[in-house]
């Protein structure tokens, strides 16, 4: 059963419209999570707003909105002032225009929503505009208010829907230069880089994310099922890192004939494989018969 719609509206492509639901794509109700108690009662503890100045405790009906305007001064704006900033978008996803994907800087994604027809009498029009993009394979703009705040919106095919991502504002991006413009340019050997490349290969795959294995939220399931049942847990001190330089060739070589003996094994046939592991048996065997003895 599809979660309740996030946003109603319309999808609009020039004369031709339909009414539509967005439902975010993304959940993070199955992850961990943990609430902040008294240690000593155990109770849950609630958040409550303070006044910064005074101290007091502030009530539902005593919080508002401001803008800072300088240091500790604010202009205060009401909810209907807000609600009165009303722009062509609000129930509109308004598509302005379309572009070839691979033009879209990765960085400006945000977050993605399924886009649906909202009834039966949506379907034709929202499989028409559906379709065009298909046979065009471009990416629609679009603009669309969510939360009280206007977004632009990629738009593609996705299956029977459609996907629409927001994007961000180039203001809400980091100029990379700030980060990468006192990098410097090592002198590295081209023996260096086609090593690094023939490990490279050794890695190649193709995109899975059932893949995917997030070890932490893992471990912190198992974490609160050994406290929830009374056992204790270990805290395990963390590893120090070595102080010595690693030479990068070394490292190179080292890397490629780790990763070609393990292809070596997997690729192994059984018969070769067997033997190795009965003289193993065989020599705990022996060590556990000298050590009864």
């Amino acid at each position: 059963m599809a979660p309740r719609a996030y946003w109603k509206g319309s999808l609009k492509l020039s004369l031709v419209s339909c009414p539509v639901v967005l439902y975010p794509a993304s959940t993070s109700v199955e992850k961990t999570r943990f609430h902040m108690i008294n240690k000593e009662t155990g109770n849950r503890l609630k958040q409550q707003m303070i006044d910064a100045e005074t101290g007091e405790v502030v009530e539902s009906d005593q919080k508002g909105r401001g803008y800072e305007l300088k240091k500790g001064q604010y202009v205060e704006i009401e909810k209907e002032e807000l609600e009165a900033v009303q722009i062509e978008s609000n129930h509109t996803i308004e598509i302005d225009s379309f572009v070839p994907r691979d033009e879209i800087d990765k960085r400006y994604y945000n977050h993605p929503y399924y886009i649906a027809p909202d009834g039966k009498a949506a379907i034709d029009a929202f499989a028409v505009i559906r379709d065009a993009m298909k046979d065009e394979d471009r990416v629609a703009l679009a603009r669309i208010v969510l939360t009280n705040r206007e977004h632009v919106m990629a738009i593609e095919p996705l299956g029977k829907g459609l996907l629409g991502t927001t994007l961000r504002y180039p203001y809400e991006l980091r100029d990379e230069g700030d980060f990468f413009d006192d990098i410097k340019t090592p002198k590295i050997t081209k023996d260096m880089v086609e090593l690094a490349g023939h490990i490279l290969q050794t890695k190649a795959a193709h995109f899975d994310p059932s893949q995917f294995k997030d070890e932490y939220e893992d471990a912190l399931k198992a974490l609160v099922r050994r406290k929830a049942s009374g056992k204790p847990v270990k805290v395990v001190e963390p590893e120090e890192k070595p102080d010595n330089v690693i030479n990068l060739m070394d490292a190179l070589k080292a890397s490629l004939k780790g990763k070609a003996a393990t292809k070596r094994r997997a690729h192994a046939p059984a018969s070769r494989r067997a033997p190795a592991r009965t003289a193993k048996k065989a020599h705990r065997s022996a060590a556990r018969h000298r050590k009864a003895s």
